[in-house]
């Protein structure tokens, strides 16, 4: 059977200072698959848009900033992961400089500035932990990961960099 993922973005933006993280507590809806987690911002490719152009929308439309200066971090293949077990595949963006205010909430939940040394205090999915790291470390070359998912819980891990 093809390999037929839906295509998203996944972007983290840094405060001005690198400190902070702009994340979204997903809070706001009872029938919501990340009911409780925190995340980054992102979600679905439209069918007339590239990658770059989604992250840069989804930001845009989820905190209301436009991004300035933003890298490809990595991608990560999610067998499973929908709510349906549908297959994901998501491109993960780092935001280090923006224009605008960031709202205070979005249709999911309250937007909220973390420092970045707390991020794994945070509920979050329990991949998010083996692959944030990777986002903010300093090697310069994306990661390319594998995370499949059954019943919501994440199987396994790993990842190559070129």
């Amino acid at each position: 059977m093809p390999y037929t993922p839906i295509v998203a973005t996944l972007g983290y933006v840094l405060s001005a200072d690198g400190r902070e993280v702009l994340m979204v507590h997903r809070n706001a809806r009872p029938d919501d698959h990340q009911l409780g987690k925190y995340n980054g911002l992102g979600g679905k490719i439209e069918p007339d848009e590239d990658v770059l152009a989604g992250m840069r929308r989804e930001i845009h439309e989820e905190a209301g900033i436009d991004c300035v200066d933003l890298s490809l971090r990595g991608t990560i293949s999610w067998p499973g992961f929908g709510k349906q077990g549908e297959d994901w595949l998501g491109f993960v963006f780092l935001i280090t400089r923006f224009t605008g205010t960031p709202f205070e909430s979005n249709a999911e939940g309250p937007l909220e500035w973390v420092p970045r040394e707390r991020l794994h205090d945070l509920p979050m999915w329990e991949g998010d932990r083996q692959f944030l790291p990777l986002v903010f470390d300093d090697d310069p070359r994306p990661f390319h990961g594998v995370m499949p998912y059954r019943d919501g819980r994440m199987l396994s891990w790993k990842f190559s960099r070129a």
